[in-house]
């Protein structure tokens, strides 16, 4: 993530997962298009090495729980500047529709690194028992924009809602994780107190299920607060940003192309959707 944020108008190109079929395409809808994808292939372990809550039968917090997955950027943005820089009302503002995020010095960027991780995260909730939506359907499309993306989860009435990012610090010392909760303006007043509890199961769960440092450049023991971001000001339901690390770091970024890592990061979130849905 960069400091300024913001994606073109590509509406409604939420990705249900309702089906355990691999997702495909790439987003491209017009405004106020509706289009559906097929979802990834759910399923596979749950952290500790434990089947999935739904094949050993037993009773999970996610169970029926919606939950809204935001893939920071994506990967048209670069080549669609005048979609991405278009401003939208962020509730006390105005704001680019998105941008095209940030990267690792060797050349990882994050759109790339958020929907591998996002992937992840829809197949274990889903495995859980959870309605899982992703606000978009592919890493090749443009946007959505940033108000798009939180009135998915508004349409939804999700139970709660992450946007997945990872930071791009360019000071190389920069490292370590923070959660971005809401600060609360008129529009989003109502869920700044659950979207606070959802901060900091998530914060919990990632530290202890991926050991990354709280950040050592921003907010106070992996927590930040934000009324800048128009994915949290236009959200009427728990939303928080995760910013998993710094992509500029290196130690960061060596952990971020690691696979096995990038499940552990999914593994941990999904340990603090249950705790908050508990």
């Amino acid at each position: 993530m960069r400091i300024h944020r913001g994606g073109p108008v590509v509406a409604g190109i939420a990705l249900c997962l309702g089906a355990l079929t691999a997702c495909g395409g790439s987003s491209g809808t017009s405004a106020g298009g509706g289009e559906t994808a097929n979802p990834p292939q759910a399923g596979g372990p749950s952290p500790a090495g434990k089947p999935p809550a739904a094949a050993r039968g037993d009773a999970s917090a996610l169970a029926g729980k919606v939950i809204v997955i935001d893939p920071g950027h994506n990967g048209g943005n670069a080549d669609h500047p005048d979609e991405i820089n278009k401003q939208v009302k962020i509730g006390n503002g105005s704001k680019a529709c998105d941008t095209t995020g940030t990267s690792s010095n060797d050349g990882y960027a994050e759109h790339a690194f958020t929907w591998d991780v996002s992937k992840r995260l829809a197949k274990l909730l889903q495995a859980e028992g959870a309605e899982v939506t992703l606000t978009r359907k592919s890493d090749k499309g443009v946007g959505p924009c940033i108000t798009e993306r939180a009135a998915i989860a508004n349409r939804l009435d999700a139970d709660a809602a992450v946007s997945i990012h990872a930071d791009g610090n360019a000071r190389a010392s920069a490292h370590g994780f923070h959660v971005i909760e809401p600060i609360a303006i008129p529009r989003n007043a109502g869920m700044v107190p659950d979207s606070q509890k959802l901060g900091k199961a998530l914060r919990d769960a990632y530290r202890e299920g991926t050991g990354m440092p709280y950040s050592n450049y921003l907010g106070e023991e992996g927590r930040d607060r934000r009324n800048d971001l128009g994915g949290l000001n236009m959200s009427k339901v728990p939303k928080v940003f995760l910013e998993c690390g710094n992509m500029r770091n290196k130690g960061d970024a060596a952990k971020f192309a690691d696979k096995s890592f990038r499940q552990r990061i999914a593994e941990s979130l999904t340990e603090g959707f249950k705790t908050y849905l508990a």
